[in-house]
């Protein structure tokens, strides 16, 4: 069993993990922005959970409006970014199956669990 207390500071910080999944969370400033037109998880679905705040979600092109309670499947290989819209920061967790990184700043190559 593995467990964390969930801290919601800016930026971008890992969890916990094992060999199959991974979580982190994140806290996107009010007018901030994570991803882009380069981001994918070549080898990793990441399943996003909005604690607080408002923002949308681009993926693949579509805009998606982000709020408290929702959830949403990003699948390995779709194109992402995530903006805080609101005046208050966006909060959210992420699970990613496989594990998507090594460390914060690391993605980890397609299929590989270390």
């Amino acid at each position: 069993m593995k467990r964390d207390v969930l801290h919601f500071q800016p930026g971008f910080r890992l969890s916990i993990r094992n060999e199959h999944s991974q979580s982190a969370v994140m806290v996107i400033p009010p007018g901030g922005r994570e991803g882009g037109s380069d981001n994918r998880h070549h080898g990793s679905d990441q399943w996003l959970y909005i604690i607080e705040g408002t923002g949308e979600a681009i993926v693949n092109g579509h805009a998606y409006e982000l709020q408290p309670g929702v959830v949403m499947l990003i699948e390995r290989g779709d194109i992402h970014e995530l903006r805080a819209t609101g005046k208050t920061a966006l909060k959210t967790i992420n699970i990613y199956v496989p594990p998507a990184f090594k460390d914060a700043e690391t993605p980890l190559p397609a299929g590989r669990p270390s």
